[in-house]
Formats: C-alpha cells, structure tokens, sequence
C-alpha cells in the first residue's frame, strides 16, 4: 500500500475543515490587511519568541539544537502565511503547507517526539498569535463596532488556518510514524532505548537481541549529516560509523541505531582493550564533502560505561550542532573546554549574555576581536606565558605581549577574574558565532 502524497494529505485537511471563514465587508478586510502590514513587519520577532515559548513549555521540544532551529524555522513559516492570508484575503482551503513545517513533523515522528506535543504547540501558538492581535488592533483608532468586526474575523481566520494545518501535519506525522517503525526493524532501536533509558530489558535480553556484548568497553558516537536528508542518509551514516570504529581499531561487531533521517546513535566496541583514540585519525575517516559529522564520548566499560559514554557524546554533540559553530569533523566530550561548554548551550540566551559581560569588546563579531580571543585563550592555556604561547602559535613574543596587553586593557576584561575570562574564551572558540555580538 502507498503512501499519501502531500495532494492526498492536504485534500483530506481540506475535506475535514470545521469551518471556513466567511467573507468579510471591505471596510474590515482594509482595517485586517493593515493589522497584517504591522505584523509582517515584526514577524521575525513573533515567530522567534514563539518558537522558544513553544520549546521551553512542551517536553521534549528542546532536546536538540537542530530540533530547535527546525521548530524556528516551522513557526515562521507558518506567520508568514498567517499573514499572508489575512493581507490578501486568501482562502484557506487555497493554501499548501510550507515545507519547514512538514519537515519538523517528520523530523518529530522519527524522534519518538508525541503526536500532542506537536499539536500543543500549534495550538500554544495560536493563542500566543491571537494576543499579538488584540494588542495591535486596541491601538487603532477604530470603532467599537469595527474593532469588533476585525477580531471576529482574523480569529475566524487564524483558527481555521490552524485547524487545517494540524490535520495536515498530524496525518504526515502519523505516516512518518509508521514508517520509521517498521524501517527500524533491524536497527535494535526498542532494545537500545529501553537500556538507555532504564524502562525495561536485562543485559541477556539485550545481547540476545542485538549480539552485542555489555561487558565490556565501548566508546559511544553520535554521527549525523549538516546537509539535506536525501543526500546522506542511513547507509551512508553507518558505513561511516564503521569506517570510524575500523580507524580506532573497534571490534567489527559495531551497534548503529537510526534516530532520525540525518542522525544515528552508535557504539564501538574494543573488549577488554581501553580504547585511546586518535582524533586526527578518526576525523580522516570522516568524509568532509558529505557534511557529515561525528561525537564522541570516552571510552566506558560494562552497562554503565555505555550509558555513560552516550550521554557523553550527546554531550559533545549538543556544542556542535549549535547552529553557526565553527566546523570540527569530529568533537569529542574529552575536548578542552566541551564538557563544560555543553552545559551552557542548553541555555544560548544567558550564555550569549555571560559572554558579552565578561569579554566586553572581546566578544565582537570581528577578525580583530577573534585574533585577540584566540591569543588570549592559547595564553592562558600555557601557563600565561608569552614565551610558550608565542612557540605555539608561530609568533614573535612581542606580538603577543602586546595582543595581550591588548586584550586585557579594556576596563571590562581589566578586573575579571581569569579564570572567568578563560572559559568565556572557551565558549567562544567552541560556539562560534551564535554567542558572540554581532556588528553593523
């Protein structure tokens, strides 16, 4: 049996509307599309205070930095139209959903994410976007009558838009569902989670499942593709996961899991041997033309080493996924400065501002302010001494006494503590350009 196509989901949305919006007097829709050119111009704002509204309320909405750009992405798609329709008057069973919004419901389907999260989430925005227009049409100076006139119809409006469209991504959510669970098959995925998570299973179940060992030790990666789904997907992942656990000397009994599309769970196994990876090894195993890229925790031995060497490179992955961090094949949670700097990209927003108060001009977005950090950070990193950091860098030691000096005269850098300034630096190398202050 096939799969809907998106001309059979959105027909069936179209057939099962609760209501259509009735067509408005000109003086109301004149009134409506000028509510729609205030929006239109804070758009950006609106979707992006909703999209962490939606993240920071609803379970599992926040796990991963992807999920989030995704939900960003979702959200304002979804305004745009909103909008677009109340400008033009469009009707609604007119419409197609925008490809981001989709996307995400797939994307949640494959994560195990709950079908009501996703609808929650619509509907939390819809009350959210439904208060931006009561605030913007109590400013108009309008009638009674009229201001009556114009909520009645952009709610009519934006509760049928919201119907459609959750019937729309709810019934690709439920394929994509259905899908994933019958590809994962063989991928041990249950199995997997149900170890990970503590809710059932004992190891002899376990290894009789998957035919892979738990006592011994393991070095857990996550892999996962920066390009479009269809261009690397599951096989791709694993052979590259293969290739990775070949390049650190791994047994050749390797356990993959699909998480979604462009993301898989692995374990490399080395029995009774301590594995000592050798990151410029491993990142030559990485194909870099693919936009592939891998984490790694450190090594762990029995059940709770690999549990524990997991939720280490879910660690490492979490620094570098964020979105506009500098590019590293391989990041491993043994990193300088990952295990710590994973912690704070669970919150971007205070980090950004920790960040900004600690460094001052340190943290703009700027080739000068970056060789500053960098020197800064390398010296640091040796002891403080101008001698080591200028053999490490390939400078003469005056060059960076006097980026140091540099670095360390401004009133806000003068007085911090160093240690302070060493892990905000830190933050900075690892997370790029979403924690540093853009110029111009």
């Amino acid at each position: 049996m096939s799969s809907p196509t998106n001309k059979d989901r959105g027909a069936g949305a179209k057939r099962r509307l609760a209501r259509v919006p009735a067509s408005a007097e000109p003086e109301v829709l004149a009134v409506v599309a000028e509510l729609a050119g205030r929006l239109d111009v804070r758009s950006a704002d609106i979707a992006r205070e909703m999209a962490v509204m939606m993240a920071h309320e609803i379970d599992q909405l926040d796990d991963d930095a992807n999920l989030i750009e995704m939900l960003e992405a979702s959200v304002q798609g979804n305004v745009t139209t909103i909008i677009h329709v109340l400008a033009n008057d469009i009707p609604i069973d007119h419409l197609q959903p925008t490809t981001a919004a989709v996307e995400y419901a797939l994307r949640l389907a494959q994560r195990d994410v709950p079908s009501n999260s996703l609808v929650r989430a619509y509907h939390m925005g819809q009350g959210d976007l439904m208060r931006i227009c009561h605030d913007e049409v109590s400013t108009l100076d309008i009638s009674a009558r009229l201001t009556l006139a114009v909520l009645k119809h952009v709610s009519d409006v934006v509760y049928s838009y919201i119907d459609w469209i959750t019937l729309y991504v709810f019934d690709a959510y439920e394929q994509e569902r259905s899908r994933w669970i019958n590809a994962q098959g063989n991928l041990h995925s249950a199995a997997i989670h149900a170890l990970l998570s503590g809710s059932g299973g004992d190891t002899v179940t376990f290894e009789a499942e998957t035919g892979y060992r738990l006592d011994q030790n393991h070095l857990a990666v996550v892999a996962w593709s920066t390009s479009d789904a269809d261009v690397l997907g599951f096989n791709a992942l694993d052979r590259l996961v293969r290739d990775l656990g070949a390049a650190a000397g791994a047994d050749k009994s390797v356990i993959v899991t699909a998480i979604d599309r462009r993301t898989v769970w692995a374990w490399l196994p080395f029995g009774r041997r301590v594995p000592a990876p050798d990151l410029e090894s491993l990142a030559a195993s990485v194909p870099l033309d693919g936009g592939s890229r891998v984490a790694i925790g450190l090594p762990g031995s029995g059940v709770d080493g690999f549990k524990r060497s997991h939720q280490q490179a879910r660690a490492a992955y979490s620094v570098a996924a964020v979105p506009d961090t500098p590019s590293r094949p391989v990041v491993s949670f043994g990193d300088r400065g990952v295990a710590v700097v994973s912690l704070l990209s669970e919150n971007l927003e205070s980090t950004k501002s920790w960040v900004w108060e600690v460094l001052g001009p340190l943290a703009d977005d700027t080739s000068s302010a970056a060789i500053l950090r960098t020197t800064l950070s390398v010296y640091f990193a040796h002891g403080e001494s101008h001698l080591h950091t200028a053999n490490y860098m390939n400078l003469h030691r005056n060059t960076v006494k006097y980026r140091v000096n540099k670095a360390l005269a401004d009133p806000v850098t003068a007085g911090r503590d160093k240690l302070d300034l060493a892990l905000a630096l830190q933050v900075c190398e690892l997370l790029g350009r979403s924690v540093l202050r853009p110029i111009g």
